[in-house]
């Protein structure tokens, strides 16, 4: 119980820091009326509303992940930090591919599936992004695309 009352105080606090970093974002006068700021500061709201909420009311007998769980969180932040620093090198494709084919594979130890699951993301994702938002992003490293 007293780790709930910790992990809801300790959640809280970190979202109020995320709502007062997002209001530092400096916007242009011609940005559009929701702006770049809303969306950062609407999760760190939910997040310390959910904070607060396990902080006043705990569950009354929680049950911790075996270690094994962690071990699957620790790969999976490891795998998304490598996915972050290799986005730029190797462009869109090939970094979203593996990383989400390494998450599926994580939810459902099936290789084929996990493979097919991450290369369909990464192309639909891709499609997307690239002419239903028309971000600027490359689709593979500058050396493939001479």
């Amino acid at each position: 119980m007293a780790s709930d009352r910790i992990f809801g105080a300790v959640v809280t606090l970190v979202a109020l820091a995320y709502v007062a970093s997002a209001m530092q974002i400096q916007t242009s006068f011609m940005a559009d009326p929701v702006g770049p700021k809303t969306f950062p500061i609407l999760v760190g709201c939910v997040a310390a509303l959910c904070g607060m909420i396990v902080a006043v009311k705990p569950d009354p007998d929680p049950e911790w992940p075996v270690l094994a769980t962690f071990g699957s969180l620790a790969l999976a932040v490891v795998v998304l930090v490598g996915y972050a620093y290799a986005l730029k090198p190797l462009g869109f494709l090939i970094p979203t591919a593996i990383t989400a084919s390494i998450l599926s594979y994580q939810i459902e130890p099936r290789a084929g599936r996990a493979v097919l699951a991450g290369v369909g993301l990464s192309i639909g994702l891709f499609l997307i992004f690239k002419f239903a938002l028309g971000l600027g992003l490359v689709p593979f490293p500058k050396s493939l695309t001479g």
